[in-house]
């Protein structure tokens, strides 16, 4: 397959996975800060047996669907999940909510994980291990969503796509192991501002696949979609920051 196939897929899966992966990491560290890293280290093991299970399970009976029902399946999740994160990105950019603070996350999981009760079986704390958990697993599920999705056109980008997500889960080990502390200095909310960007573009291709759109140059309408909504997007700051629009809604 060329770059121009590749590029898109690979690149919405890194970026996607970059911006969970560096939320999944903050809990895991307050986790091995607060209660021990045994604890923390089990529960995120634990976390990505579950994901192995989750996806061997669905991957398989994803390639049994109808290719054109899997599309539009696929491109309306990603176009509401997309815009969920862009709405919420676009608001973040306006001033109108708060920006994503992983220092504050990280504050408020270890100010939760000193006042619980510290009680060890088999050598972990259950509650410490729970929480790492569910942490890398919510995350984690969303990007083995995201990786299935945005390689839904052919079972051929699925590996590609699987290989931008390591690579972003690599990156941010590396990193948190570094810097041994939250990673505050990630961009998170302008990445979250692209990959709602790329996320809706996805989730606008593959829905106009699903109904038999035939897209001008077909792969390479991606960037055109994405410019579009890109241009939307800065539209929609500077509208949604404009002195009295908040005033004249209400």
């Amino acid at each position: 397959m060329s770059w121009i196939e590749l590029a898109p897929t690979v690149g919405a899966a890194f970026l996607a996975s970059l911006v969970e992966c560096v939320e999944a990491a903050t809990i895991v560290l307050a986790v091995g800060t607060v209660r021990g890293w045994k604890s923390a280290f089990v529960g995120t093991g634990l976390a990505l047996v579950a994901l192995v299970v989750l996806v061997a399970a669905l991957g398989p009976a994803l390639a049994h669907l109808p290719e054109q029902a899997l599309q539009l399946f696929v491109g309306m999740l990603l176009l509401l999940f997309g815009m969920r994160w862009l709405r919420k990105a676009i608001l973040r950019s306006a001033g109108i909510i708060a920006l994503h603070d992983e220092e504050a996350v990280f504050r408020s999981e270890t100010a939760n994980l000193k006042l619980a009760r510290a009680t060890e079986r088999w050598g972990v704390e259950p509650i410490a291990t729970a929480t790492a958990f569910k942490g890398v697993l919510l995350e984690g599920v969303e990007v083995a969503f995201l990786v299935l999705a945005v390689a839904a056109g052919s079972p051929a980008l699925v590996v590609p796509a699987a290989l931008g997500a390591l690579a972003a889960a690599l990156l941010v080990t590396i990193a948190a192991v570094a810097v041994h502390k939250p990673l505050s200095r990630v961009p998170e909310n302008t990445l979250k501002f692209a990959v709602g960007v790329i996320i809706s573009a996805f989730g606008i291709f593959w829905t106009g696949e699903g109904i038999g759109i035939e897209w001008p140059g077909h792969d390479l309408a991606l960037f055109g979609i994405t410019a579009v909504l890109l241009a939307a997007a800065f539209a929609a700051v500077r509208l949604a920051a404009a002195p009295g629009l908040l005033r004249a809604a209400r």
